[in-house]
């Protein structure tokens, strides 16, 4: 892998993001969506994070290629929980397992941690072991484990919970 540029999102990413991410939804179990998400859609996702004051990171090969993405989202709706995010993050398939998704994450988590967020949970379905590992790796622990919370191809699915305090790190 070439050099590597993390940056915040733009609309034009979102075709990249799509390619990223949509495979997740049509062939695994580790995104809970079903149906692939529109270049549109993705473009209004990412809009609607930023504009919540949230990073949505992507990560940048020198020649414009993008290897994966990470963002934060609030974690529930309610003023008590504002210092609280859930993180996100997808990598191109054939790049998990060579240090990138740490690199990202650790880069979001520095973010978070800049505009005074206090708590990150990562919701990993389950089983997800390179999930799970990137999680523990980071310093996040298992909080709770939810039994099958979702139904897909036929299965149901386990939620496993990891939290990480950022006043920690």
């Amino acid at each position: 892998m070439s050099e590597l540029i993390i940056r915040e999102a733009t609309p034009v990413d979102a075709a990249a993001i799509c390619a990223i991410y949509n495979p997740y939804i049509e062939y695994t179990t580790i995104s809970f969506e079903e149906k692939p998400v529109s270049v549109a859609d993705m473009a209004e996702r990412i809009a609607s994070t930023q504009a919540q004051g949230l990073p949505w990171l992507v990560a940048e090969a020198e020649d414009g290629e993008l290897f994966g993405y990470a963002y934060a989202s609030r974690w529930r709706a309610r003023p008590a929980y504002r210092h609280s995010v859930e993180a996100s993050i997808y990598l191109r398939q054939a790049t998990v397992g060579q240090g990138l998704g740490k690199l990202l994450y650790r880069e979001l988590l520095q973010r978070l941690t800049a505009l005074g967020l206090r708590t990150v949970i990562g919701g990993v379905a389950q089983p997800n072991p390179a999930s799970d590992a990137l999680h523990r790796a980071l310093g996040f622990k298992q909080v709770a484990n939810f039994e099958q919370v979702g139904r897909k191809f036929g299965r149901w699915l386990d939620v496993a919970y990891w939290q990480l305090s950022l006043t920690a790190i």
